[in-house]
This record gives structure tokens, C-alpha cells and sequence, in this order.
């Protein structure tokens, strides 16, 4: 048996009632308009009331506190934030259609984040003409997706509110700490710290892509900045030390990191302005295994670079230097194209991002790898005494601050994967870096082989050096690091299949 049906005054009561327990920045008005259209979807399946409570668990749900809690996947959102920027009128071709569609992209930002607003056709427009601009705060509706640059939002409605405030900065230069992840026409004027190689990789349509990267840092901070297409080359023709400043920069996130991203639009060139970077490092004293820490301090010694076969057959390098400051001294292995860095004794260096890791003897080391950058803050003048490689004559400029015994030795740990796909140093440890080069072991599969050497690498392959050949061996033998020992087998695959270890 059905119930009385409702009166008009009673619905209008239930609507006004689901209204004012809404928790949404929403007008009655707005509310009541989307009732009715809901009622006109469910197609006389719902009544006002059972439309109303529909509609406000849909605003309930697009609801967020801030521009941080914008996911692609959302149906709708809605946020009060301030526009920081304002891009230009852009048109396209749409399928099957005469008329050229239009966009302009806004930044958007609150105190939680920023994010790029999209704004289509006749929005793009009235945008273009000047009714939205840089410090404007306004009420946005749209639907979240996954830009280019991050999550964006495609603008389905933006109302200024003169009365809200917004408390974000609205600038055309950033500074490091300024930077936030979605953050775009960044520009940003900085310390050149270090540079990397230029990295080539396949892209999934066959072409090749080319991908460097610059660390760079001012008085708030340092980031690393990914360089991609032909920009990439500026890594190549840009000297550390140098300010330089990055134009149309946007910022995203790696590994938790932020990360400052320039492509073929954006450029960076040298400039001629004074930016002082500080750095902020840990007292070598306090150094912990597992750390991931900025060291600076004086190099007492350098090893001659070294080359080694990774098991994929590539090349790869490191050289050992070992830096001192007022509480110890720590060994360093610098990877890849760090090891080409011209650093000798008596260089005031700063070393940021270090992985420290237990090395040789109950010893640590810091490992420089692909994340690491390496500055020279005062290059010694004239030549130290003993040569790289000679810690009893490392007393070149800057020394004298410093006092303490330090000896080499230490292995460490191979080198991270790099951006673009290029393959990490592997299978090597920083030992290898000490005494002359040595040529890889050569024997024919099958071969009978005994072989004495100290163990630089324990691990799988254990990898023996005799200061002028390395053999990778195959045992399960229990090694340790430094320990002389002989072995007895036959070559398999280049590498020798251990029958006696002693």
C-alpha cells in the first residue's frame, strides 16, 4: 500500500533540508539546478527528494580540501585557488569539425599545490581577452586527467571571487624552495653545480630520444634538472660554476624527488648574475652506513680512473678519491662520467647526494652515482706535492685546516639506473679503481685456469685482482674484501667455475 504522496511544500522543504546539511561550497541555486537535472537523467525513476540526496553525495564526493587532493579518475571536482599564470591561446583541428577548437592553459595554486587548469573554446576566449589574470582567485569545476605535466583539469566552469584570498605567491622567477610538483612556466635562475653526459634511448614509435641532466642550486636550495630532445646538448656545452638561468622549466616528481624538466620549448642559457648556493653537508664523523647525505671537505688523494666489463658486456668506470674535513676523512667512488670530472688533490669539492656504504676493512665509503653531483668549490692552485694518488703529498691548498691519517681501500656498490634507459654500472666495486689498469683475464671456455688475487668484489661473481688482470669467478666459497686468495677451475662464459678456493 502506498503512502500519501507529497505535496509540492513538503518536497521543497526536504530539498531545502539535504541542502543545508550539504558540506560543499555550492549556491541553492546551483544545487536546485542540478536536482532538476538529475530528475530529467533518471528519466521519472527518481523523485525531487531522492534526486536531491543523489546530488548532494555527488557534491559531497567532488569536494576537496585543497588543489593537492585533485586525482585523475574523479567524475568532477571543485576548488577555490589563485591563478599564478596565464599561457597563450592555442587553436587546433578537430576531427570531422570546420571550426578550429581553442585552449589556454592557466596555473592554478592554493596553499596545498598547484595544478593546470584547461580552459576550451569560448572559456579559452573570454581567458585570452583578459577576463582572467595572474592573481585572480576563482571557483573552479572541472574533470581531472592526466596532462602532460601531471594531473590537470579540464575547466567545465570558473567564477572570480573577489572576496577570497589566497595566500600563494604570484611570481615569473622562482627560487628552489618556491617549486612544487605541477608547477610549470617555471623560470629559474641558478648556480650551475654539475652537469651529466648526454644520454640516448629508443622511444616506443622506434625513434631516438636524448635525455641529460644539470644539478643546479641558489640560496634556498639545489634541484636536479632533466634536460629532453635537443636541449639535452646543452649539457655538454655548459660549464659547472656558471649561473645559468632555466626558462618555461615545469616540475615533476621521481623517486620522490622533485625534479625541474626542460624540453624543446623551454631553453637554458648562461647568464651574468651572482647567485651564492651554500651548501649544507654532514660532518664526515657522523657519516652512518645507509645514508644518503652532502659531503664537503678538501681531496687528500685521487685515483687514476679505472675501466671495467659490466655483465652485459658495456663499459663502465670509477675513480676513487679521498676527501677530508675538520672531523675525518672519507674514500669516495665516483661512477660513470663522474669519474671524468677533473679533480685532484687540494680541490675544496662538495659532493651531495652520496650513498655511504660499507666498505673495505669495517671502513666506509660514499658512493657518487647517477643521483650524486659533484661541485668544485676552490680548485687548488699550482700542483700538490706527491700527485694524485699520493696521501702523503696531498697538502695542497686548503689542507692545512685539516689533520689525520687516512689510507684506501673500500668497495662499493654499482651504480644506479639512469634516465633514458642506458644501462647502470654493474658488477664492479670502487677497489677496482686502486693500482694500475688491468686488462680483463682472457681464457677460451674450458679452459684449466689457477688464478691468485685479492678479492674486490664478494658477491655473485666474487672478482679477483692481481694489479694487472681481474677474473669474475663463480663459487660459493665464503670471501671477504681484501682477503688474497687462490682459486682452481675451468672458464665457463667468461668466468672462471670455481672447483678450489684457498
Amino acid at each position: 500500500m502506498r503512502g500519501p504522496a507529497m505535496t509540492p511544500d513538503r518536497v521543497m522543504g526536504a530539498i531545502e533540508d539535504i541542502y543545508e546539511d550539504l558540506d560543499a561550497d555550492v549556491s541553492e541555486e546551483e544545487f536546485r539546478d542540478a536536482v532538476e537535472e538529475k530528475v530529467e537523467q533518471m528519466g521519472g525513476l527518481a523523485d525531487e527528494e531522492t534526486a536531491a540526496m543523489l546530488v548532494a553525495h555527488e557534491f559531497d564526493d567532488d569536494e576537496i580540501t585543497g588543489v593537492a587532493d585533485v586525482e585523475p579518475g574523479m567524475e568532477e571536482v571543485s576548488f577555490l585557488a589563485k591563478v599564478t599564470s596565464v599561457g597563450e591561446l592555442r587553436t587546433f583541428e578537430r576531427d570531422g569539425e570546420d571550426e578550429e577548437g581553442r585552449v589556454v592553459n592557466v596555473e592554478l595554486a592554493d596553499e596545498t599545490g598547484t595544478i593546470r587548469g584547461a580552459f576550451w573554446d569560448q572559456q579559452a576566449q573570454a581567458v585570452a581577452d583578459g577576463r582572467l589574470e595572474a592573481g585572480d582567485v576563482v571557483k573552479v569545476k572541472g574533470r581531472p586527467q592526466e596532462g602532460l605535466n601531471g594531473v590537470e583539469v579540464s575547466v567545465d566552469r570558473a567564477e572570480i571571487d573577489e572576496d577570497a584570498e589566497v595566500d600563494v605567491q604570484v611570481t615569473d622567477d622562482y627560487a628552489v624552495e618556491d617549486l612544487a610538483l605541477g608547477v610549470s612556466d617555471v623560470n629559474l635562475t641558478a648556480q650551475l653545480l654539475d652537469t651529466d653526459a648526454v644520454r640516448t634511448f629508443d622511444r616506443d614509435d622506434g625513434s631516438e630520444g636524448k635525455v641529460s641532466n644539470l644539478t643546479v642550486g641558489d640560496e634556498t636550495g639545489r634541484i636536479r634538472v632533466t634536460l629532453w630532445g635537443d636541449t639535452a646538448d646543452r649539457a655538454d656545452e655548459l660549464e659547472p660554476g656558471s649561473t645559468v638561468e632555466v626558462v618555461d622549466g615545469y616540475v615533476r616528481e621521481r623517486d620522490g624527488d622533485l625534479e625541474l624538466h626542460v624540453n624543446e620549448r623551454s631553453t637554458v642559457e648562461t647568464v651574468d648574475a651572482d647567485v651564492e648556493y651554500v651548501p649544507d653537508a654532514t660532518p664526515i664523523e657522523q657519516l652512518s652506513i645507509g645514508d644518503t647525505v652532502d659531503v664537503s671537505g678538501v681531496v687528500r688523494s685521487a685515483d687514476p680512473k679505472r675501466t671495467f666489463d659490466r655483465d652485459d658486456g658495456s663499459e663502465g668506470q670509477v675513480r676513487n678519491v679521498r676527501v677530508q674535513d675538520e672531523t675525518g676523512d672519507v674514500r669516495v667512488a665516483l661512477w660513470g662520467d663522474k669519474a671524468d670530472r677533473e679533480i685532484g688533490p687540494g680541490d675544496e669539492v662538495h659532493l651531495a647526494d652520496v650513498e655511504v656504504q660499507d666498505g673495505w676493512e669495517d671502513d666506509i665509503e660514499a658512493s657518487a652515482n647517477w643521483r650524486s653531483s659533484v661541485t668544485v668549490l676552490d680548485a687548488a692552485t699550482g700542483d700538490a706535492p706527491g700527485g694524485p694518488g699520493d696521501d702523503a703529498g696531498a697538502a695542497g691548498q686548503g689542507l692545512d685546516a685539516f689533520t689525520g691519517e687516512g689510507g684506501d681501500g673500500g668497495t662499493s656498490d654499482d651504480d644506479a639506473p639512469r634516465d633514458g634507459g642506458t644501462s647502470a654500472d654493474a658488477g664492479a666495486s670502487s677497489e677496482d679503481a686502486g693500482g694500475a689498469p688491468g686488462e680483463v683475464l682472457a681464457r677460451e671456455d674450458g679452459a684449466d685456469v689457477e688464478f691468485t688475487g685479492t678479492v674486490v668484489q664478494a658477491g655473485d661473481p666474487v672478482v679477483l685482482d692481481d694489479g694487472e688482470d681481474t677474473l669474475s669467478v663463480t663459487t660459493d666459497a665464503d670471501v671477504t674484501l681484501g682477503q688474497e686468495v687462490t682459486v682452481r677451475g675451468t672458464m665457463r662464459d667468461g668466468r672462471l667455475d670455481a672447483d678450489e678456493v684457498f
